[in-house]
């Protein structure tokens, strides 16, 4: 078998301190094409795969100084250390095995070792390593997708919200009141179009690990308050109350619904559960309450008198694009971004629900007063 992969051979590190073994392994691998480099002790081996990362490591279990096991640990443990396959060679049986299984090593072969095992099994990582490589790459590659494609959208759906807002203030010309609603239903579709795009793009900044988020004192109080304001005209339109219960707190203390995190993006929790509410609600309303533990955790609850949520559905409800049955579901990405963006906040998002009757958000966040 070629150990050609995408006109890219294929680096191996042996870490072993016996000088003879070292050879050996050089000898059996570099006949059979593939670029050796040698250590003869955990640090050197350590700083090589910081320095310059090999597509696989060989590693006696029994050396000087640090044994395979703590650099395989170490390894393991370090962030900035993409995903290498590590072989562990030992001379010893079972209780070594599983040490080292547990310390994060792939495999392992026992010496006095057969040729074509090692090689064997040096090409069995090596695939696994060019795989998961791969995914990595495309996974980089749709990301960048992503990204360029909502940015690129973002631009014409701006330019068109601004111009059907000219055409809606009659900066032209008059126009029907036909004309205006007909616009009015424009304006509605590239604003649903906006938001999506915006979600779209938020989902991907939290799985790039691109997304920062911006700590300070929260008053969710005050936000549900703005988001309730802002979608009263929904809920007057449609005929259904949307209230807000202080009733379970302690109103008159002063960190009474405050929280430590991102304003912004905790506004974007509770606006996507009530728009979400609203949505699938066509008779009775919905209630945000909050409730304080012990002065460590603020809940808040969004229930909805709506369709419900069928038992199969909920289990992957915050999935990413996991759309419920109901045909006014969306993209199935904002329920995601939600529960991403609390668990970034260190908190719990859940659901219970019985359809016919509605359901209830759950949203658990830590004070950190």
């Amino acid at each position: 078998m070629s150990v050609v992969e995408n006109s890219k051979i294929d680096r191996i590190l042996a870490v072993d301190d016996t000088r003879d073994n070292l050879i050996l392994v050089q000898t059996i691998l570099e006949s059979e094409g593939y670029e050796i480099d040698l250590a003869s002790d955990g640090i050197s081996a350590l700083q090589k795969v910081e320095d310059s990362p090999p597509d696989l490591i060989l590693l006696d279990v029994m050396m000087p100084g640090i044994d395979g096991y703590e650099v395989t640990r170490r390894i393991r443990n370090n962030p900035a250390i993409n995903y290498i396959p590590i072989l562990l060679i030992t001379a010893f049986h079972e209780s070594s095995v599983v040490e080292g299984l547990d310390a994060g090593a792939d495999d392992f072969i026992r010496k006095p070792f057969d040729t074509d095992e090692l090689l064997a099994r040096v090409r069995s990582l090596l695939r696994l390593k060019h795989s998961l490589d791969e995914q990595r790459k495309m996974a980089r590659q749709r990301e960048d997708f992503v990204s360029r494609l909502t940015h690129d959208l973002r631009t014409p759906l701006v330019a068109s919200d601004r111009m059907l807002d000219l055409f809606q203030q009659e900066a032209f010309c008059k126009i029907s009141p036909e004309m205006k609603q007909a616009i009015a239903v424009m304006i509605r579709s590239n604003q649903n179009l906006m938001q999506m795009v915006n979600t779209l793009l938020e989902v991907y900044r939290f799985e790039a690990g691109k997304k920062t988020l911006n700590y300070e004192s929260c008053n969710l109080k005050e936000i549900a308050q703005e988001v309730v304001s802002e979608l009263t005209t929904l809920t007057n339109e449609k005929g259904i109350t949307l209230k807000i219960d202080n009733s379970n707190i302690d109103n008159s203390a002063e960190k009474a619904g405050v929280v430590m995190g991102d304003p912004l993006e905790l506004r974007r929790v509770l606006y996507n559960l009530v728009a979400n509410a609203i949505k699938f609600t066509d008779n009775g309303g919905i209630e945000i309450r909050f409730f304080e533990t012990n002065n460590h955790w603020l809940t808040i609850e969004i229930e909805d008198t709506g369709y419900g949520i069928a038992p199969e559905d909920q289990a992957t409800i915050f999935e990413r694009f996991r759309q419920g049955r109901n045909k006014r579901s969306g993209s199935g990405l904002g329920l995601h971004l939600s529960s991403r963006i609390v668990e970034a906040h260190e908190g719990t998002i859940s659901l219970t629900s019985e359809v016919g009757k509605g359901s209830v958000f759950t949203v658990k966040l830590p004070k950190n007063t």
